[in-house]
């Protein structure tokens, strides 16, 4: 708040003092629909907090990783570099493309392309309120798979049984001409991770 807010000062017992100017509420519009925003590299977070003083309803899902993926993040973006905004077009256009951490909207050349509001609605319900997701690796069996760490570094194995309760994953690998089943820390493999699936 700045010195220049005004504060109501009601009659003694008539309440507590209100601040007319808090609602903080977004102001998405009557038109308002939903469109994707490119975040300049690594800012995603920055130009979500300086969308969301200006009011703008803003969804950034994220993802939660297991504790047993060790050595990555806990929480990384789903969709690195971009975010969902709710707004009416062309009335807060500005108020996106010269927000803090904002590179611009994605579309083509008739301008931003509004997406479904399903699309995000499923998100959504995925997620926390803070956006945060609980993510699984996707690794299925047969699924081939690369080997980023350890001793077996740089090889790649097929996967024959998936990640168990305690993050390790049995593949099968070809060894001195024999193939032979390994387990391995998930830490060790590349993979996608994907919100998990609901009663997983």
């Amino acid at each position: 708040m700045n010195g220049s807010t005004a504060i109501a000062r009601p009659p003694a017992g008539t309440g507590p003092t209100v601040l007319e100017d808090q609602d903080q509420r977004p102001l998405s519009g009557v038109d308002a629909a939903w469109y994707v925003v490119r975040s300049k590299p690594h800012k995603e977070s920055y130009a979500q907090l300086h969308l969301e003083l200006k009011r703008i309803e803003v969804f950034s899902p994220k993802l939660r990783l297991p504790e047993h993926a060790s050595g990555r993040r806990g929480i990384v973006p789903l969709f690195p570099g971009y975010l969902f905004v709710r707004l009416a077009i062309p009335d807060r256009y500005y108020d996106v493309i010269w927000a803090p951490g904002v590179q611009g909207f994605v579309g083509g050349t008739a301008g931003p392309a509004s997406l479904e509001d399903q699309v995000v609605d499923l998100l959504r319900d995925k997620a926390a309120p803070d956006g945060v997701i609980r993510a699984e690796p996707k690794l299925r069996p047969g699924q081939h798979v690369e080997i980023e760490e350890g001793p077996f570094a740089g090889l790649v194995g097929i996967i024959q049984r998936p990640p168990d309760t305690k993050g390790r994953i049995k593949v099968l690998m070809q060894l001195l001409n024999r193939t032979v089943a390994v387990d391995i820390p998930l830490r060790a493999v590349k993979a996608e991770w994907i919100p998990k699936r609901v009663g997983g």
